[in-house]
């Protein structure tokens, strides 16, 4: 590493690093601009150098996805009447809607891309794009990346309680918490706890906890939070402790975390490789459950945007032959 030279301006009052490129400057040492030697040393890290690939290692890793649960989109209908405004300043309301498709998990393509994770880039080292960023998460969740942090407030209760426990699942949960009438501020923080923890993040529990029951009081109360910044650190940390699995020949098991999100960056970076045709995909319309649809009528609409049209491509299971053809 070398260090390039400092100028202080004593008229802008600022301090400028000169670099030997004349339109480069930056507030700190700089490394070497050509990072080819760094990307060469962690190709020889990433989980493949292991050479102890087995899909044995893969039982329940994917256990916590996010499944349909009856109920949950008649629930979204109801708190979303009454919420959509607020949901798309508070930039929810494009992720929420996609909690209505029954999305496929590509376990494939995730199990062969975990073993090219590097935990320095975070970033998979293949020969093309890097995902995921946080370009993918507001290209595909439309979920908030840019407000100020609040994690501090995380260190408080929640003045509001849920029951967890002996609850029947999240078919239970719905059934206790989804009321009738107008929406309530407590209404509106159990839909959200559910779906940050269902949905979103994805618990190892997969079922009700109050894990993020602060988060969602919060944003039932007109709160904002960076959940884009959120996701995408939850995002690495799961592929980092995959990868460290990996490396040790250990078995994955039930991490809990965003898989889906990986799996919808991955299908969206690769969705040539893979003949998926984005504007032919079909996602669920805005209707009830148990809605009579008329012989013209479709249960489903073109996407409106990628997120859309990315959770709702076909996946596949965790078989030697989709592997070895991923590999």
């Amino acid at each position: 590493m070398h260090l390039p030279c400092i100028k202080i301006s004593t008229i802008s009052k600022q301090t400028e690093i000169l670099t030997d490129q004349p339109h480069l400057q930056c507030l700190g040492p700089l490394g070497n601009l050509d990072p080819t030697d760094l990307i060469n040393a962690e190709t020889n890290r990433i989980s493949l150098r292991a050479k102890n690939f087995s899909l044995d290692l893969w039982k329940d890793a994917f256990r916590s996805w996010p499944s349909p649960t009856k109920g949950w989109k008649d629930w979204f209908l109801r708190v979303g009447h009454s919420n959509e405004v607020q949901w798309g300043k508070r930039k929810l309301d494009q992720y929420i809607r996609l909690s209505l498709a029954d999305m496929e998990r590509n376990e494939s393509l995730l199990i062969v891309a975990s073993y090219f994770w590097s935990d320095t880039l975070n970033a998979f080292v293949f020969g093309h794009g890097p995902p995921p960023t946080l370009a993918d998460v507001l290209m595909l969740t439309g979920l908030d990346i840019s407000t100020a942090d609040y994690s501090h407030l995380f260190d408080t209760k929640p003045s509001s309680k849920v029951e967890t426990r002996a609850i029947g699942g999240w078919s239970g949960y719905i059934q206790k918490y989804r009321k009738t009438g107008r929406v309530s501020a407590k209404e509106q923080t159990t839909f959200l706890n559910m779906w940050l923890d269902k949905f979103v993040f994805c618990g190892r529990l997969a079922g009700p906890t109050s894990v993020y029951l602060l988060a969602a009081e919060r944003l039932a109360n007109g709160g904002r939070l960076t959940l884009g910044r959120y996701l995408l650190g939850s995002a690495y940390h799961l592929l980092h402790q995959v990868a460290k699995k990996l490396r040790l020949g250990q078995s994955i098991g039930n991490l809990g975390g965003p898989w889906w999100f990986i799996n919808m960056c991955l299908s969206l970076h690769m969705h040539k490789r893979l003949e998926f045709d984005l504007f032919a995909q079909r996602f669920p319309r805005d209707i009830a459950e148990d809605y009579e649809l008329d012989e013209e009528e479709s249960a489903t609409r073109s996407p409106l945007n990628f997120g859309e049209a990315a959770i709702v491509l076909t996946g596949t299971g965790g078989n030697e032959d989709q592997v070895s053809r991923f590999f």
